[in-house]
């Protein structure tokens, strides 16, 4: 249904106990009320999604943090103040009210104010936070389209709000601030750079092979079905088979390509990171037997971007 018109249909089946997908500004999201153990048990169950990967917990307002969790840290707190609402999700330590089902047993909790009107108004007609990953298969590509959540989960959702295409198209940045230096967990939508220009020099730490820190962490994931690499079209020319190329500015003369998608042709890394999980929903389906990736400038977002390349080939290589 209309994501305008489907607030209070959709807040009182959260409210009920079932899982309602939502349009964020990142991409959408599969909420559940996070503070009902067995709610939070049905997105696991609905993603295949493993009991050691953390949910992210979504508020309504940066006003109900700490009226969740307490006293906030001062560098939590001056986070909170410049970039919420906004696609930065922050660690904070899990209060008695979240249940341990949300967080995957850790004591930490992953939280953020998504830049979505709709998203936050679904929130507060709910009343309760909302924990919500990526509204997917486990591993498989992220929905930035309503299409790809129903396409993906079918009638595993009970409701999917229709936003529209979402506006960052990769998911949020994960910091943990607790300590005497941020460290970054997940490269996401919000820039390192922007970070860094806020609260001065951060370590950046994505990546997991065990028990993640943080959710979206693990070392393979963001995958299509079809097998992915990364590479140039001139490193890739003479392969064989029907294969489609990932392009970031510019057709390839190299190679012959049954299906191309361009990622954005003026070379704006912030048009091609909306684009990015778009593009790839449409070259695996598009009968290819292999993607080639090319990879973009390694700055701002297009960190972001090369980090869900390389999690996307992992899963294949």
């Amino acid at each position: 249904m209309p994501a305008d018109s489907g607030i209070a249909e959709a807040a009182a089946v959260l409210r009920a106990g079932g899982l309602v997908a939502f349009p964020t500004e990142t991409v959408y999201g599969l909420g559940a009320n996070a503070l009902d153990a067995r709610a939070a048990a049905r997105i696991f169950e609905a993603k295949a999604r493993p009991s050691f990967d953390p949910l992210i917990t979504h508020l309504a307002d940066a006003a109900d943090l700490p009226a969740l969790v307490g006293a906030v840290p001062p560098a939590v707190a001056a986070l909170v103040e410049r970039f919420w609402p906004g696609p930065l999700t922050l660690i904070v330590d899990r209060p008695a009210a979240i249940p341990p089902i949300v967080t995957s047993g850790l004591d930490t909790m992953a939280v953020r104010v998504p830049d979505e009107p709709s998203a936050r108004a679904l929130i507060a007609a709910a009343g309760v936070p909302v924990a919500a990953p990526s509204a997917n298969r486990f591993g498989q590509l992220s929905p930035t389209r309503a299409e790809h959540v129903v396409a993906g989960l079918g009638d595993a959702v009970d409701v999917v709000l229709d936003g529209g295409p979402t506006r960052c198209g990769i998911e949020s940045t994960i910091v943990d601030a607790r300590g005497d230096r941020p460290v970054v967990l997940r490269l996401g939508a919000l820039p390192v750079e922007a970070l860094v220009e806020a609260v001065g020099p951060v370590t950046v730490r994505p990546g997991s092979s065990g028990q993640p820190v943080a959710p979206g962490t693990l070392a393979a994931h963001y995958a299509p079905r079809t097998p992915l690499r990364i590479g140039t079209a001139e490193q890739a020319a003479g392969g064989g088979g029907r294969r489609g190329f990932l392009a970031f500015r510019e057709r390839p003369v190299a190679g012959d390509w049954a299906a191309v998608e361009v990622l954005s042709p003026e070379g704006d890394l912030t048009a091609a990171a909306a684009r990015l999980f778009e593009a790839l929903h449409r070259l695996d389906a598009a009968g290819v037997t292999e993607i080639v990736a090319e990879p973009v400038s390694d700055v701002g977002v297009g960190r972001a971007i090369n980090d869900r390349l390389r999690r996307a080939a992992a899963t294949w290589h």
